[in-house]
């Protein structure tokens, strides 16, 4: 699998092309992932388009990089998710875990939504945003 990194405003997106496979894909993904965190990217896109094909191994790693961000306090959504790639997704009961879009520009839109409400609730009088637990 091939993993392209490409930015669009602040927003990390990976595309990824060819089948997920168990052996270096996942680590790999997860890694990419966890770098750009470090980095200090807060909304990441997973591309899905090019990938016709993912197994249980890779969903492992998928679903350790959405922890990743999770515990960074960062947004991540994938995008275009195909048909088997959801089946296998909804088969581990792993759906409800993922913010999911239809295509890459929905999903800069959902990014963008989520930030604004963020925004709108933290500027809102009185507002307190709840403290990270350490």
């Amino acid at each position: 699998m091939r993993i392209e990194v490409r930015f669009q405003d602040e927003v990390a997106i990976l595309n990824l092309e060819g089948r997920f496979l168990a052996g270096g894909d996942g680590p790999f993904l997860r890694q990419k992932v966890k770098d750009l965190i470090d980095a200090g990217v807060r909304d990441l896109v997973i591309n899905f388009d090019g990938v016709p094909y993912i197994d249980s191994t890779g969903l492992g790693f998928l679903a350790g990089s959405r922890i990743t961000t999770q515990n960074a306090g960062a947004k991540l959504v994938l995008a275009s998710v195909n048909e088997h790639v959801r089946k296998i997704l909804d088969g581990v009961r792993l759906t409800q875990f993922f913010d999911l879009a239809p295509d890459e520009a929905a999903a800069l839109k959902q990014l963008k939504e989520k930030k604004g409400t963020l925004a709108a609730v933290a500027d809102a009088p009185g507002a307190k945003l709840p403290r990270k637990k350490r």
